[in-house]
């Protein structure tokens, strides 16, 4: 169950924390990973300890702020690597109060990860077309759902790709082509370990499950999104936060 074998999966944001740990949980069930972001030492280390356990990985350069650099990039892929499974994980972050925010802060969050999902799926739902298969997996947040203070840009962004995966989905759907929205909560990442004992302590109180999530809890969605056995669910939201928004 939940197999991937015979399909080609590309992950951006892939270089490390929840994109890192949904492509390893992609090849261990069978799919060919594209690893992309822009650091490609990450990568390549990432890549060779997926090669090391027996699956088939490549690195790619990419950077989705550059709609037309991303879009000449995954060019390059070629017949050989078509993508079967695209999973817009990659965004930022540069939080401010609204009346301290810049222009500059919004449209780098907007141009990012809203933007760069855009570029990034309209250049590979062509070839899912082409196939009459496709699985398209949007990597939000709650965030995006209820709002936080300090994070209008981040929260605009990762709303306006619900929005987006949802137009996907019916746009797409008559063609075997399934579009959905993976909203994480509050993660353990890097971002997470840097936090005060206190401020984390408090996080986890907002969550139903007193506790924060593990990348592997998201990466879990997204195989499941992925998979045959998900072929019949598109233009959903699967809240990933432990209960943190109910």
């Amino acid at each position: 169950m939940f197999r991937l074998d015979d399909q080609t999966a590309l992950v951006t944001g892939a270089s490390q924390g929840i994109g890192a740990a949904i492509a390893r949980a992609l090849a261990d069930r069978g799919a060919r990973v594209v690893l992309a972001a822009r650091s490609v030492d990450k990568l390549e280390a990432l890549a060779e300890e997926i090669r090391s356990a027996g699956g088939e990985a490549r690195s790619l350069a990419l950077d989705i702020s550059d709609p037309a650099a991303a879009t000449e990039a995954l060019g390059t892929l070629g017949n050989d690597w078509a993508i079967d499974v695209l999973v817009n994980n990659a965004g930022i972050t540069r939080d401010s109060l609204l009346m301290r925010m810049s222009l500059e802060q919004w449209r780098e969050v907007i141009d990012t990860n809203l933007t760069g999902a855009f570029a990034v799926t309209k250049a590979l739902t062509r070839g899912m077309m082409r196939k009459r298969f496709g699985r398209i997996i949007f990597v939000s947040s709650v965030i995006g759902l209820m709002g936080n203070p300090g994070q209008a840009n981040y929260a605009a962004s990762k709303a306006g790709l619900v929005g987006f995966a949802k137009s996907v989905a019916r746009e797409l759907g008559s063609r075997g082509i399934t579009s959905n929205v993976i909203a994480p909560g509050f993660v353990e990442t890097a971002m997470t370990e840097a936090l005060d004992e206190k401020v984390a302590k408090d996080l986890e109180s907002q969550v139903v499950l007193r506790r924060l999530g593990q990348v592997e809890d998201i990466a879990a969605a997204a195989v499941f999104l992925a998979s045959r056995e998900a072929g019949y669910i598109t233009g959903e939201v699967l809240n990933v936060s432990g209960g943190l928004y109910i």
